[in-house]
Parts: structure tokens; C-alpha cells; sequence
């Protein structure tokens, strides 16, 4: 073997060396990175170990004579895994570079003259494999808290749509950095053809462009996503839509937070459902645009809701109108078979009809809002024992 060449069983005081450089090391970091003074007692102390264990794994490979093949990828088992949730990939590369450029600048004292650029060739080449350890520790933390994420995303979800409102739910929203979102609402359609598995972190991505925090599971054919930070659940909904399969996309009302979510969740699963007897429904459409359909499907908070905006308005503060609205309907929107039936001109049928409009925004005239005021009308009178209005 040529001088220039390390030499087996040559160096075995070599190893001896590692725990002054990596006190070198450490006070190197110390003095040259903010986030090293900031760390705890206990957590430099774990640096400092693993600064310990890279310099003497590289130590001991160079006494054995380098052989072939990867250098010994002993540092980082000495870390806990929970060194990877404290510092980051780039402040572990920190370390790694100042661990490495203390034993260069160490190597003239370390081995003779003859054998510093076989020294330096073999902590370059350590140095390289240490890099890809490194990267190799993160991506597997990081796959890690992935699918962690995932399976207690998919928890908070359907503890969502389940309407569970507790300390378990609390607990899994912190985790997931959910505890002081605001503005919420839960958005749901089908899970697209293809490839399923990759839907929900397709519908993520597509929110978090929007700037939209957002919670996603699929519940069988179901797509369900808990969207937050919106002020426009509509508008923001829109951007949302080529990430779910064929079929309705409906928005459930806005709620203040996560907790109250479970109403806007059970607006636009319904709405899923009921959106087919709708033609003509745009996508997405709003859980409320649906209140026919859904009480149609005998969704109790549906009809109270249907009545309480139509029916009750008009039967309690304009008898006349409600007259008039369903003698309008009854004669099949035919103005002037309505005024003959009421003993009134056409110009006053027209007028009671736009006050209609105004007061419950439906528009008797046009075919989907008379439809929706022929059912909330009839639901209204049904509804006079009120026997069924403490139900779900």
C-alpha cells in the first residue's frame, strides 16, 4: 500500500482525538450560530453527542484504512428521534459542516505529511456520505409525521361531520395548528376517477394555493373538505372544484370555527344527495340554494329553515302576500288569471309579486324560485301543529 494511503491498524490513537474535536466543534457552533445558543441545556448536549459520534466514526474509518464502499453512518444514532423535530435539515447540515471543517483544519496534527491529502480525500468523501444520512434521517421524519398527519387529519374530519364538538377534537385540531382558525366551512362532493388515494392531497394542495387552510378525508365515494380562513365560501370554493370527481360540489354555510363545523358539514353532505333533483344546479352551489331539495330528502333543519325565511315572514307580517303569492302559483304564474281570482288589477298582482321578492328573495316569476316558493309555502302549512319542528 503506498505511504500516501492510510494503513490498517496504524492510527489507533487516532480515535482518541474525537472528544477534543468535538469540544473544538461545539464552541465552534456556539460561536457561529444563533440557533445553537438558543437551544436547551439538554438539546446541545444531544448535538454535541452527535458532533461526537460523526467525528469518531470518521476517525475510527480512516484508522481501518477507508476502505472501500460507504463510510460507517453512525452519526446520527446517537440523537433522539425527537432531535429532528427541534432542529431543522439546515441547521443539521450547519453541524455537519462545522463537525467536518474542525477536523480538516485538525489534519496536519492528526496524521504525518505524508498522508494529509489521503486524510483530507477521506473526509471529503465521509463529509458526502454524511450529507445523504442526513437527508435520508429527515425524509424518513418527515414521511413519518406524514402519514401521522393524515390518519389524525382524517380523524378531526369525520369527527366533523359526525358533529363532535369535545376535548378530543380540541386536541387533534392543536396538533394539526387548527385551534385558532376562523371563518370555516365545509365543502363536499365526490371522490374523482382514477386515482382516488391521491384526491385528498390534490384537494389540499388546491386550497393552500388559494391561501385557505384545509382538513380533507374521503368517506367512501364521498370528498369531504373543511376549509378555513374564508370570509366567501362560495368564491373560495370555486378554485376547488376541478379537484373533485364528476357530480355536485356543495358548500355548507359558513361557521365561526372548527367546533361549529358540524352544521355546515351536514348542510353539504345533504346537499350532495339532494343537488341530483336540481338540473340545473351550478357546481359548486351553496347548501342553502338546496333547502328545497334537501327538505324534499325530509332534512327537518331544512324545512324549519325553508319556513322560517318564507312561510313564516309572510304569514306573519303579509297575509296579502302570501295571498297572493300562492293564488299566483295555484293558477300556474298566469298574471292575469291571478288578478281575476283575486278581484284585483294586474298592476296590483305585479306589485304584491315584487314585494314578494323583496321580502323573501324568491322571485315568483322565474320557474326555480316559484318552485321553491310553491314547497316552502306548502311546508309552511303543514307545519301549523308544529309537531315535527323540535326534530332532526
Amino acid at each position: 500500500m503506498s505511504p500516501t494511503q492510510p494503513v490498517p491498524g496504524r492510527h489507533e490513537g487516532l480515535t482518541r482525538r474525537a472528544g477534543g474535536l468535538a469540544t473544538t466543534a461545539t464552541r465552534r457552533m456556539a460561536r457561529e450560530h444563533d440557533w445553537f445558543r438558543a437551544l436547551s441545556a439538554a438539546d446541545r448536549s444531544w448535538v454535541s453527542l452527535v458532533a461526537q459520534a460523526g467525528i469518531t466514526a470518521l476517525l475510527t474509518w480512516y484508522a481501518d484504512g477507508a476502505p472501500p464502499g460507504p463510510p460507517p453512518g453512525r452519526m446520527f444514532a446517537a440523537a433522539p428521534r425527537s432531535l429532528a423535530a427541534t432542529i431543522t435539515l439546515r441547521q443539521t447540515l450547519d453541524l455537519t459542516r462545522t463537525a467536518i471543517a474542525t477536523v480538516e483544519d485538525a489534519v496536519p496534527e492528526l496524521v504525518p505529511e505524508a498522508e494529509v491529502v489521503a486524510l483530507r480525500e477521506a473526509v471529503l468523501r465521509y463529509s458526502r456520505d454524511i450529507a445523504f444520512a442526513a437527508a435520508d434521517v429527515y425524509a424518513r421524519a418527515a414521511e413519518q409525521r406524514g402519514g401521522w398527519d393524515a390518519r389524525l387529519e382524517s380523524l378531526v374530519v369525520h369527527a366533523v361531520v359526525r358533529g363532535e364538538a369535545n376535548d378530543t377534537l380540541a386536541s387533534r385540531a392543536a396538533e394539526l395548528g387548527w385551534e385558532d382558525v376562523n371563518g370555516v366551512a365545509v365543502v363536499a362532493g365526490t371522490v374523482p376517477e382514477g386515482n382516488p388515494g391521491r384526491a385528498p392531497g390534490a384537494l389540499r394542495e388546491a386550497a393552500r394555493r388559494g391561501g385557505h387552510p384545509a382538513l380533507v378525508a374521503a368517506q367512501g365515494p364521498r370528498l369531504v373538505c373543511v376549509l378555513g380562513g374564508t370570509t366567501d365560501p362560495l368564491t373560495d370554493a370555486a378554485s376547488l372544484v376541478p379537484a373533485f370527481g364528476p357530480g355536485p360540489v356543495v358548500v355548507g354555510p359558513r361557521v365561526p370555527h372548527l367546533f361549529a363545523a358540524g352544521r355546515s358539514a351536514r348542510a353539504a353532505l345533504s346537499g350532495v344527495d339532494a343537488a341530483l333533483a336540481w338540473t340545473g344546479a351550478p357546481r359548486p352551489v351553496a347548501a342553502d340554494e338546496l333547502l328545497a331539495e334537501r327538505a324534499l330528502l325530509g332534512e327537518a333543519p331544512a324545512r324549519r329553515a325553508l319556513v322560517d325565511r318564507v312561510y313564516t315572514p309572510l304569514h306573519e307580517q303579509h297575509p296579502a302576500l302570501l295571498e297572493t303569492a300562492q293564488a299566483y302559483l295555484d293558477q300556474g304564474r298566469v298574471l292575469e288569471a291571478t288578478a281575476r281570482l283575486l278581484f284585483l288589477h294586474p298592476n296590483t298582482v305585479r306589485y304584491r309579486l315584487r314585494r314578494v321578492g323583496e321580502t323573501v328573495g324568491l322571485d315568483p316569476h322565474t320557474a326555480r324560485d316559484a318552485w321553491v316558493l310553491q314547497v316552502a309555502l306548502a311546508l309552511g302549512r303543514m307545519s301549523g301543529s308544529r309537531t315535527w319542528r323540535g326534530t332532526r
